[in-house]
């Protein structure tokens, strides 16, 4: 008989496949399309999301203004209110607080 040698086969194998599992786990965790990076990407869409909505709101004031100052439609107050901002005017019956 033979004397029983060690079988470095499997041992290989084995050392191999956790190799190959722990980049596989490190990445899907950690790396460019991780777990991590998802949730930062998240955080960050929702952030933008906020300010697209924000600026969606202050675009519809300024659109308001436009159209209320247009040619076809003038409201007089804001025409009024306007240029006093504007040139600092105001009207012999009022008294400027400061």
């Amino acid at each position: 008989m033979s004397p029983k040698t060690p079988a470095f086969g499997p041992a290989i194998f084995f050392s191999l496949a956790i190799v190959l599992a722990s980049y596989f786990i490190f990445a899907a965790v950690q790396g460019e399309y991780g777990v991590f990076n998802r949730i930062q990407i998240d955080a960050e869409a929702a952030t933008l999301r906020t300010q697209r909505d924000a600026l969606r709101a202050e675009l519809a004031v300024i659109t308001n203004r436009t159209v209320r100052l247009s040619d076809s439609y003038l409201d007089l107050d804001l025409l009024d209110e306007q240029a006093r901002q504007t040139l600092g005017l105001m009207r012999a019956d009022e008294i400027i607080l400061r």
